[in-house]
């Protein structure tokens, strides 16, 4: 082999991970030989998590999609056969054509964070269907909730510098699990525990990440709000506040303090599940220890009071000035600090210069009654990219419903032959991250990454960004905008005229890979206030949600299903059941390749000895786990690990790949949370038998 025919290619990992990491791939005669972390991104620092390591499994995978296939078989059965790429553009533009031309809003796309990718992920798709006319999605399904009640509060998605949080003195890690989904941030927390900082861990799980704490609190899924209220009481009460702070760069404090005047501790106890003295000694030492910061993730998002338990938490750094030094205050997403262009990248123009009709919006959580139940127009043809809905959608059996529909045209453009793709008319091959052009931004970190091409397409694969270049002209669309290269849409990603993304041009980023943007270091972004706020302060008062008919004040939202809120229900289902993510796997993503699914040894259900001993189940035992929702299958995993009246299941299974041919989101709830349309994952309760 010549030296000429090895190159390193620059890369990013595109999955749904806070960390989006620097890749370098090793080609040697155009096929991938070597995956590494990047050493001059500090924040990967040379290593990838255990997933990605292996990603080279994934693209090589004998499972891989190559070629165009047509259903042959009754939907859901899987049968396909092999036709050309002429043959389906032809069948999905003709067919597109058909009901565009009595209402393309019967036309729906459904994607989501398959990849992160700004040009695969958002960018030609958004164009073409705007273009077609078709029905918009509202993308709901992991953040929107928590991002609400964040923006609400803050302004936008954006908090302290994850690197900063190493001279922290107190970390509350609320409602994630770092050690398993973001990996390379939980390196510069343990760092900080090394410099002598306190980790505490709130989840209703003693999780991997809990387990390596000093202090773990469990409270009741769903009841994180009435935590933050009660802390906040607490602070108030205690005189543990900094009020030139408060009286500087916050709005509304004096309705706050009579808001949480009643939510004592006393009342938060009976709540949540917590001793009284635990939550005053945690509100207590938050208020005391300095500087304190807190982590948190979207798991907290997915209850009823999903937007307003994020706008309790980020209320918290602001009464105590956490924000005056860069390692306080709180971080849940930086993705906010990327001046990405929305405009330039979606061209939501197209639409109303196509179309004198408002757009209709589907909610993606509800897929399933969306199939069903939605007229004016009925949904009449589906276009699934960057997602399985069949797996990770809520209430599946009406997910499953919906897409058995026989009238349902589907097309599914996907790496493997998913649950969902078992269910499409057309399967069309998509291309892995190695195989295609891209450009990232990140929500756990401040730098934007390049994705190259390292090697060719392999079979017939093609990238998101080409296929809809090609069904624009099947469709006779001449706008310019739907025929843009990648190397163009991906030029087009940030706003240069914003002076965070100086340096974000495509030479210098193709050149080095990533760069940071353009922000201070250190960088405390409200030390002296301005937040992005529309007074420009931190909203303990937001008006914008008194002007939409939301409460204007952080507030306590019950969960839908709990002992305490319907204890009619609870009392056929007593269990709270929550999926979080597995750690082999990434939403579906990795669970059909066999290196991961052995490493998780199949779907399990952790369950507390005296729940155990009372339904006389023993470890190992197989589980149907149920309620009227449906049922699914787990081996029963007996620890100490999971409260009493929880019950924990690692997610998200292929349903054709766990046994039974279900996974949890047969029993999870089609509810919404009380802002932002979010599904509500956790907000769960169940019953164990065995099966």
């Amino acid at each position: 082999m010549s030296i000429a025919a090895s190159k390193v290619v620059r890369a990013a990992c595109p999955h749904d991970c806070p960390d989006t990491c620097a890749m370098e791939v090793t080609v040697e005669d155009g096929r991938a030989v070597k995956i590494r972390g990047a050493d001059d991104l500090p924040f990967t620092n040379g290593a990838l998590c255990t997933k990605v390591a292996h990603y080279l499994e994934r693209v090589y995978s004998d499972q891989r999609l190559l070629h165009p296939m047509k259903r042959v078989g009754r939907k859901g059965e899987g049968c396909f056969e092999r036709i050309s790429w002429d043959e389906a553009l032809a069948t999905i533009a003709d067919k597109f054509a058909s009901i565009a031309a009595d209402d393309p809003r019967a036309i729906l796309p459904y994607s989501y964070a398959g990849t992160m990718g700004l040009v695969q992920s958002e960018s030609i798709d958004r164009r073409f269907f705007h273009r077609l006319g078709a029905s918009l999605l509202e993308r709901t399904i992991c953040a929107s909730a928590g991002a609400a009640g964040w923006k609400a509060t803050m302004g936008a998605s954006v908090g302290m510098d994850p690197e900063a949080i190493v001279d922290a003195k107190l970390i509350l890690i609320w409602g994630g699990n770092p050690v398993v989904s973001n990996l390379h941030g939980w390196r510069y927390i343990l760092e900080a525990k090394r410099r002598g900082a306190k980790l505490v861990c709130i989840d209703p799980w003693r999780s991997q990440t809990a387990e390596k704490c000093d202090l773990h609190l469990a409270p009741w899924p769903g009841t994180d709000g009435a935590l933050a209220l009660a802390m906040m009481q607490v602070l108030i009460a205690d005189g543990l506040i900094d009020r030139d702070y408060i009286d500087a760069h916050t709005l509304g404090f004096d309705a706050l303090a009579e808001r949480v005047q009643p939510c004592t501790p006393e009342w938060a106890a009976p709540l949540t599940g917590l001793p009284v003295d635990t939550i005053r000694a945690l509100a207590r030492e938050y208020g005391s220890v300095k500087p304190a910061a807190i982590r948190l993730n979207y798991g907290l998002n997915r209850c009823a009071g999903g937007a307003t338990v994020m706008r309790n938490i980020a209320c918290l750094p602001a009464l105590i000035g956490a924000w005056r030094h860069p390692a306080g205050g709180a971080l849940l997403s930086t993705s906010g600090n990327f001046p990405v262009d929305q405009q330039a990248l979606e061209r939501p123009d197209l639409y109303t210069a196509h179309h004198a009709r408002a757009p209709r919006t589907i909610n993606m959580a509800t897929i399933g009654e969306a199939l069903l139940t939605a007229d004016d127009p009925p949904i009449r043809a589906l276009y699934v990219y960057n997602s399985n809905p069949l797996a990770v959608a809520p209430n599946g059996t009406r997910v499953r419903e919906g897409f058995l529909r026989e009238d349902l045209f589907c097309v599914v453009h996907e790496l493997f032959q998913t649950d969902t793709a078992d269910y499409a008319d057309i399967l069309l091959p998509a291309t892995t991250q190695l195989e295609h052009r891209d450009v990232h931004k990140a929500y756990g970190h401040l730098y934007a990454l390049t994705n190259e091409p390292a090697i060719a397409p392999l079979g017939e694969a093609k990238p998101n960004s080409e296929v809809f270049r090609l069904l624009a002209a099947r469709l006779g669309f001449t706008d310019a905008a739907l025929f843009e290269s990648d190397d163009e849409i991906a030029a087009q990603a940030f706003n240069r005229r914003d002076n965070r993304a100086l340096g974000l041009d495509p030479e210098t980023l193709r050149a080095r890979g990533w760069a940071r943007l353009n922000l201070p270091r250190p960088f405390a972004p409200f030390a002296k206030g301005n937040f992005p706020t529309p007074s420009g302060k931190c909203e303990f008062w937001s008006e914008s949600l008194a002007q939409r008919g939301f409460d204007p004040l952080p507030g306590w939202v019950p969960p839908h299903e709990s002992p305490v809120s319907s204890p009619a229900l609870a009392a056929r289902y007593p269990l709270a059941m929550i999926s979080p993510p597995a750690r082999n796997f990434l939403n579906t993503s990795f669970a059909n390749l066999p290196r991961f699914r052995e490493q998780e040894g199949g779907p399990k259900l952790e369950l507390h000895p005296d729940d155990a001993a009372r339904r006389g189940i023993v470890a190992g035992e197989r589980l149907r786990i149920f309620n009227d929702r449906g049922a699914f299958h787990a081996q029963a995993v007996v620890t100490e690990r999971v409260r009493p009246g929880l019950v924990v299941c690692p997610s998200v299974w292929w349903r054709k790949l766990s046994g039974d041919g279900e996974n949890a989101n047969a029993v999870t709830s089609p509810a919404l949370t009380d802002i932002g349309g979010g599904p509500t994952f956790y907000d769960c309760l169940v019953e164990v038998s065995k099966a």
